[in-house]
């Protein structure tokens, strides 16, 4: 089984970073931390995994995977979303759609939490558009190699907390203290 074979199935863990996506009250904030590992090692302290992206940077989206192929999707999301008038949930699925059977795109090794003013979604090469479940008024999703941290934590929090960036930034702030693949040079962007 292939590399690409192991990721189309979900069996590789995604390394290198977290990015985590807090919706409450009318407000979504996407975090993510600056770190790029190649193996073991520290490359890159301060990267920007999370950015606005659509016409007047209406769209947040932060990736997890290979920086290059992240950055193929981040363009590719951009034509969906010129194309559908910038209408997140079906430029999303079209996407995907692509993600999923084109021969090059299905190669790519990376997810991504998009958002904009209505949507908070979790795209995978899979072809899945997922929309995490709201819970207690908060919706919350997270993606890389801390992600489950970064989610358990903000669920815990989320219980006591109501404001979204203060939920995703202590959330990171577990995520940094836990794996080692994540640091705590956080990106935040309010949608």
């Amino acid at each position: 089984m292939t590399a690409s074979d192991m990721s189309a199935h979900g069996l590789i863990p995604w390394h290198g970073t977290t990015i985590i996506g807090v919706r409450r009250d009318g407000r979504t904030i996407i975090a993510g931390d600056g770190q790029v590992s190649m193996g073991n090692t520290v490359m890159k302290p301060n990267a920007r995994k999370v950015r606005r992206i659509g016409e007047g940077g209406k769209v947040v989206a932060g990736f997890a995977g290979a920086t290059a192929d992240a950055f193929t999707l981040f363009e590719r999301l951009e034509k969906k979303l010129e194309q559908h008038g910038g209408q997140l949930l079906r430029a999303a699925v079209e996407l995907t759609k692509d993600w999923r059977t084109d021969k090059y795109l299905r190669n790519l090794e990376a997810l991504m939490i998009v958002a904009d003013a209505d949507n908070l979604l979790v795209l995978t090469g899979n072809g899945d558009v997922l929309e995490p479940e709201e819970r207690g008024g908060t919706v919350i999703a997270a993606i890389g190699s801390g992600g489950n941290y970064a989610l358990a934590a903000a669920r815990a929090i989320s219980d006591y907390e109501t404001d979204p960036e203060l939920i995703a930034t202590k959330a990171m702030q577990v995520a940094a203290d836990v794996c080692v693949f994540t640091n705590d040079r956080v990106t935040v962007e309010t949608v």
